[in-house]
């Protein structure tokens, strides 16, 4: 399928358009400037309201459109709102904002994913200051992105993969997060341990020995990892690790020059709006379960520190990749409606 017979310049008059829609197998067209940016969708009932509110079919195709369509910046994601929200079709923009492709609703059924059915740990015991004021009322497992808190997401991704037994280990707040899933009609197998107080990122997994026989994903309260998942076990397993990071690519750029100065503040070198690439850390893993042996109980530790100790007592410790497109992190209240643009298209 040519996704270019699903666009038209937003300057072409509503005749023009109707004439598409009409030839068209999916009654909709993406209306681009001269640049290939989207501007708006166009369906046959936008244009009925157009005309019944008064407009002619010599008006621009850009005063009928819908300027807030739903959008993807991956197939993945684009399936996944077909069917969230049943539409014709979603198109996949690049970072600027231009069609790179259109994926229609025939496509919405994915292919089922393998069943992994490896226990899933969830750290959802902070208190989320970087989420205030909102964390002030909520914990953050809860805080709603779109209309479900970010755990359920969470849970219903893994569950995606057959995992289905989930191990939540909490603190702030704890008695909120536990009654908001024992009344949740999707009734989720969660097994609750509460830190008498902070461990840190690492420290209450000290909670889960004896508890564990097998590799387990981890995974930070406020995260999204679109990948395969079947993969970063395969990875993991052949990989012999006892750690797996999931870690996303990072692409920064400096929005000023930079200076490098020596001695008596002489200027050695000059760099404008320098580019750096690097990989960041996700918060999620695939563990192995001795790994929970080398940690003491009531020890305050975040969980690198205790990557770092299996790497020094020569365990394998691995960082499988993504891309930065692929990791949804609301650790931030500016990246919360970036999620939530994500998982449920723009408003």
């Amino acid at each position: 399928m040519d996704f270019r017979s699903f666009c038209m310049l937003e300057t072409e008059s509503l005749r023009t358009a109707l004439a598409h829609l009409n030839q068209a197998a999916k009654k909709v067209l993406f209306l681009t400037d001269a640049a290939g940016h989207l501007t708006a969708a166009l369906t046959d009932g936008d244009v009925r309201r157009h005309l019944l509110s008064g407009g002619t079919l010599e008006d621009s195709a850009a005063n009928a459109g819908n300027h807030r369509p739903i959008t993807a910046t991956g197939r993945e994601e684009a399936i996944r709102l077909l069917a969230q929200h049943g539409c014709i079709a979603v198109p996949v923009l690049d970072g600027a904002g231009r069609i790179m492709d259109i994926v229609l609703e025939d496509e919405r059924q994915a292919e089922p994913h393998a069943a992994l059915g490896l226990p899933v740990v969830i750290m959802a015991g902070g208190k989320g200051t970087r989420l205030e004021p909102y964390t002030k009322i909520l914990p953050k497992p809860l805080i709603p992105v779109g209309d479900l808190p970010i755990m359920e997401h969470i849970m219903r991704q893994f569950r995606q993969y057959g995992c289905t037994e989930f191990h939540g280990i909490v603190n702030y707040k704890k008695q909120l997060i536990k009654a908001y899933f024992s009344e949740n009609e999707e009734h989720f197998d969660t097994i609750w341990y509460d830190e008498d107080k902070p461990l840190g990122t690492g420290g209450g997994l000290s909670l889960l020995k004896g508890k564990l026989s097998e590799t387990f994903f981890l995974t930070n309260c406020d995260l999204l990892i679109f990948t395969d998942y079947e993969k970063l076990l395969r990875f993991h397993r052949e990989n012999g690790s006892a750690v797996t990071m999931v870690c996303a690519e990072k692409h920064v750029t400096i929005p000023y020059g930079v200076v490098e100065t020596g001695e008596n503040g002489v200027i050695t070198a000059m760099r404008e709006k320098p580019a750096f690439q690097f990989l960041t850390n996700t918060g999620l893993y695939l563990v192995e379960p001795e790994v929970l042996e080398d940690i003491g109980e009531d020890e305050v530790i975040g969980f690198p520190d205790i990557i770092e100790r299996q790497r020094r007592k020569g365990r394998r410790v691995s960082a499988y990749t993504v891309g930065e497109e692929d990791w949804l992190d609301m650790g931030q209240l500016d990246e919360l409606e970036k999620m939530r643009e994500r998982l449920y298209g723009k408003p």
